[in-house]
C-alpha cells in the first residue's frame, strides 16, 4: 500500500520545489512506496512498517524541507485513545496524557443512545460543548437556584461554568454524539463529581435530616458505576420539562453557532464565537472554519492563547513555526486533534477533494489572531523591502484587509 494513495491525490497535483515545501513528483513517485526519500536525502524502508499510519501521516514520513528542529508531537486522534463502553453509550477523551502538550485544554468525545443520560453532575473546571450529530437536552441550575432547559442540535453549543452542577440526555430518533472541551488539560471524565456517588458517600441519617425523609428512602439509590451513561427513556416535549414557577438563567447556556453570519471568503468560511456573542462563556472562545478544496488557512497565529483544534470532517495539512528555526508539519483528518503552543505562526490547507472543517479552541473569553500578510501590509513598505528583499510585486500583493481563508 502506498503511504499517499487517495490521500494526496491533490497534493499530486501540486507538484513543485523543495523550496515551497511541497513534494516534487520524484518524491511522490518514491514516497507511494513506502520509502522515505526526498531530493537526495533519506533511504527505502524495508524493515516493518505500518502501511495505513503512514497512509494518515505523510508529511511525517517525508517532511517538507522547510520542517526543522524538535517540536513537540501536536497531533492525536480520537481513534487512538481508549473507549469507555457502558449501557447507554460510549465516550473517550484526550487530554494532557494522551497529547502531552496540551496543557491548557482537554477534550471528551461522547455517544448517548436515544434516551440515555450523562448522569447529574459537575466539574471542577469549565465545560464547553460542540454538538456533532442527533440532538439532545440539557439542564443546569445556577448557585442562585435559577434554572435551565433547553434542547440542541447538530452545531449547537453549550457552556457549563465550574461547578454548576448539569445532565445530557439523547433524544429520538437516535440520540447524540457531541465533542466536550475543558479548560483544564489536566482534566479526567472519571474525577467529575456524580450525583449517585455524592448520595453513595453521605451517611443515611445525614441524607434523611437534609431531606427531611426516613433515611430508608434512600436504600434504592443505584451503583455509581451502573449510572455514568445510563439508558432511560426518552422526555417528552421540551415544554413538559420546564419547572414551574422556576426562574431562568439571565445567560443562556447554550447557543446556536450556525446561526451566526459567518465572515465568507471565495475559498471558505469562518464562525467565532467568544463570549461578545455567546456572554456565559468566559473561559472558551471558538472559532469554526470552513475551508474549500485548495484553500488555505493563512499564516497567522493567536496572541493570547494556546490553540486546541478539532477536525470535523476533511483531509489537513498543518506547518508550525516555533521560533529558533524550528518547523513541523502534521496531516490531519476527521476526528483527530490538534494543538498549536501560544504565539506559534501556523497554517491550515487542505489537501483533500472535499471541504475541510474544524474548530478552533482556546482557553480565552475571546477570539484574537494575527495575521502575516495584514501584518506587512500596514508596516512601512520600505521597511518591509529592506526585511524580506522584496520586490515590487510582492510589495503589492500585501491585504491591509485580513482574509482569514485564502485560496489556492
Amino acid at each position: 500500500m502506498g503511504i499517499v494513495s487517495n490521500k494526496l491525490s491533490r497534493r499530486s497535483m501540486l507538484v513543485g520545489t523543495a523550496a515551497g515545501g511541497l513534494l516534487t513528483a520524484a518524491t511522490l513517485a518514491q514516497a507511494q512506496k513506502g520509502d522515505p526519500i526526498a531530493n537526495g536525502r533519506g533511504g527505502t524502508n524495508p524493515g516493518p512498517m505500518n502501511p495505513a499510519r503512514i497512509d494518515q501521516n505523510p508529511d511525517l514520513m517525508v517532511p517538507p524541507v522547510t520542517d526543522s528542529g524538535t517540536l513537540p508531537n501536536l497531533r492525536f486522534s480520537f481513534d487512538d485513545a481508549h473507549m469507555r463502553l457502558t449501557a447507554g453509550g460510549w465516550t473517550r477523551q484526550v487530554t494532557v496524557r494522551e497529547l502531552g502538550i496540551s496543557t491548557t485544554i482537554a477534550g471528551v468525545n461522547m455517544r448517548l443512545n436515544a434516551g440515555s443520560v450523562r448522569e447529574l453532575h459537575w466539574h471542577k473546571a469549565a465545560e464547553w460543548a460542540y454538538m456533532l450529530s442527533g440532538t439532545a437536552r440539557i439542564t443546569a441550575i445556577d448557585a442562585n437556584g435559577r434554572n435551565f432547559v433547553n434542547d440542541v442540535g447538530v452545531g449547537d453549543l453549550w457552556y457549563f461554568p465550574p461547578g454548576i452542577p448539569h445532565s445530557i440526555q439523547g433524544l429520538d430518533p437516535d440520540g447524540t454524539e457531541f465533542l466536550l472541551v475543558f479548560d483544564d488539560g489536566d482534566f479526567d471524565e472519571d474525577n467529575t463529581f456524580l450525583l449517585t456517588d455524592f448520595m453513595k458517600h453521605m451517611p443515611p441519617e445525614v441524607l434523611a435530616k437534609n431531606f427531611g425523609v426516613p433515611a430508608s428512602s434512600f436504600a434504592s439509590v443505584p451503583e455509581p458505576s451502573q449510572m455514568y451513561i445510563f439508558p432511560a427513556p426518552v422526555p417528552g416535549p421540551l415544554g413538559a420539562d420546564k419547572i414551574a414557577g422556576a426562574v431562568e438563567v439571565p445567560q443562556s447556556f447554550s447557543h446556536r453557532m450556525m446561526a451566526q453570519t459567518p465572515i465568507k471568503m471565495k475559498h471558505g468560511s469562518v464562525r467565532i464565537t467568544d463570549s461578545k456573542v455567546f456572554p456565559v462563556s468566559k473561559t472558551i472562545a471558538a472559532a469554526l472554519v470552513e475551508v474549500e478544496p485548495g484553500g488555505m488557512r493563512e499564516l497567522h497565529w493567536h496572541p493570547n492563547a494556546d490553540e486546541w483544534q478539532y477536525y470535523i470532517s476533511g483531509q489537513a495539512r498543518m506547518g508550525v513555526f516555533g521560533a529558533s528555526g524550528q518547523a513541523r508539519t502534521f496531516d490531519y483528518q476527521a476526528n483527530d486533534v490538534g494543538y498549536v503552543p501560544f504565539a506559534m505562526g501556523h497554517y491550515i490547507e487542505n489537501t483533500g477533494d472535499t471541504t475541510l472543517r474544524f474548530l478552533e479552541i482556546f482557553k480565552s473569553d475571546y477570539f484574537a489572531d494575527v495575521s502575516l500578510n495584514q501584518w506587512l501590509a500596514l508596516t512601512p513598505p520600505e521597511l518591509v523591502r529592506v526585511s524580506l528583499h522584496a520586490d515590487p510585486q510582492l510589495l503589492h500583493a500585501f491585504n491591509k484587509v485580513k482574509s482569514p481563508v485564502v485560496p489556492a
